[in-house]
């Protein structure tokens, strides 16, 4: 019986997904579902919803439910984290407070100050489940989920011996994005993507053998396509290549576009380009946890069933278990240098081959140059935000958002220095004692 361990499990919809997709799988309906929250309420209305999807589809598999984190995670093979350490205010206070000094973040939990504060407020809690796997579940495998992806990867491949993989759903949403601008199938594009996460490029992308690209610069001609991701489509336009997240959040990763209100107004457009004012998203992100933790379940448990998403752990999880082939795009340590023209220890988002072997990232060779140097700027940004983690280097977390390319396109380096404190100052409760 496998075990698969699921920690913040009190995220009820998403662990919900993740069960479901889980037992879905014939090989792996009978496995052990043990689900970890601080959160007694809502980890028991996940535990009453895995536990009906086990009861209405007479699967064998068992559930249990425990705030122990420890006790979860004895004997796991496969831990799913999707922690989220801090709650809303620390989150708020890392948009608005960058805001308030005129660093206009989209989203702020992967990249720029928000992206690294929130790496900060993350790691201690993230390195304290890995020395209990390390101590419980040594040949575990963490599939990771949380935010900022990248960075929480490396802090884990440089500070454990936790094997560990990053999951992230951008690359099979704009697969399905490019199908949709050029009008064709989803599930009939063959395509080649690496980079890091968030900012990984489609460098193929093809239909029957041929690339789609002609297609998909035809498509950035029809102003109403064009308004519909209009950053990507500039980001294609300039540098050559789609890219893998969303125009509001991608426009946060680079330093020519949120720069002025006019610039913003100008590139807010529908669909993927429809949340570019930071408000938007941070209200929006309000509301969805108010409404999370107010949640109540459904009257009608009798009809919930193990069914499949598109989130790629539990495929993941069978492929390990049932030798069956599959290739995904995953976050791994770039040490077998998948990407050559990055650095070894940075965390890529590359192409992995997975089977009853393990997980296998593809040689990907050199990124063309301009896509290299776009990510290389982040990846060092990671690196200094780790170390600042790892080191309690108050210096190093300066230098990280000091090197940040839309802070640096907002800010003199002394206004950065004065953010950074005031940032530490609101969120000192959360984070690691920076010297």
């Amino acid at each position: 019986m496998t075990q698969i361990t699921f920690i913040g499990a009190g995220s009820m919809v998403f662990a919900k997904n993740l069960v479901g997709d889980v037992l879905s799988f014939d090989a792996l309906a009978d496995s052990e579902i043990v689900l970890m929250d601080i959160d007694e309420h809502r980890l028991e209305q996940t535990r009453t919803v895995a536990q009906a999807m086990v009861d209405n589809d007479s699967l064998e598999a068992t559930v249990e439910a425990t705030t122990d984190r420890r006790a979860a995670l004895e004997g796991a093979d496969y831990v799913l984290n999707m922690i989220n350490v801090g709650g809303t205010e620390p989150f708020e206070n890392e948009i608005r407070i960058p805001e308030e000094y005129g660093v206009e973040q989209a989203i702020g939990d992967t990249t720029g100050p928000g992206g690294i504060f929130r790496a900060l407020r993350t790691i201690p809690t993230l390195l304290d489940i890995a020395a209990d796997m390390e101590e419980l579940c040594p040949d575990a495998l963490l599939l990771n989920y949380t935010n900022p992806m990248a960075i929480l990867c490396k802090a884990l491949f440089d500070a454990t011996d936790v094997q560990t993989v990053g999951l992230c759903h951008s690359v099979p949403h704009t697969v399905e994005a490019i199908a949709d601008y050029v009008d064709v199938p989803a599930d009939e594009l063959e395509y080649w993507v690496a980079g890091i996460n968030h900012m990984a490029w489609f460098l193929e992308v093809e239909r029957d053998g041929e690339s789609v690209y002609p297609a998909l610069r035809d498509a950035m001609d029809d102003p109403e396509t064009y308004r519909r991701d209009t950053v990507r489509f500039e980001m294609m336009e300039h540098f050559g290549a789609f890219p893998t997240e969303s125009s509001h959040h991608m426009s946060e990763y680079v330093p020519y576009v949120r720069t002025s209100e006019e610039t913003i107004e100008e590139m807010t457009g529908t669909d993927y380009a429809e949340r570019m004012e930071t408000a938007t998203y941070l209200e929006g992100w309000k509301e969805r946890s108010a409404e999370r933790n107010d949640a109540e379940l459904s009257d009608d448990l009798e009809t919930v069933g193990a069914e499949r998403s598109e989130e790629y752990a539990s495929r993941l999880i069978h492929s390990l278990e049932t030798d069956t082939p599959r290739r995904f795009n995953l976050n791994v340590s770039n040490e077998t240098n998948a990407i050559a023209n990055l650095p070894t220890d940075a965390c890529v988002e590359v192409p992995v081959l997975v089977d009853g072997t393990g997980l296998h990232p593809c040689s990907v060779g050199e990124l063309p140059t301009q896509l290299a140097a776009l990510d290389r700027r982040h990846a060092a940004v990671y690196e200094l935000a780790v170390e600042g983690a790892l080191e309690n280097d108050r210096r190093k977390v300066h230098q990280a958002v000091k090197l940040d390319p839309l802070t640096g396109a907002a800010l003199s380096l002394d206004e950065i220095h004065e953010m950074v404190e005031d940032l530490i100052d609101a969120n000192e409760a959360s984070l690691p004692r920076l010297e």
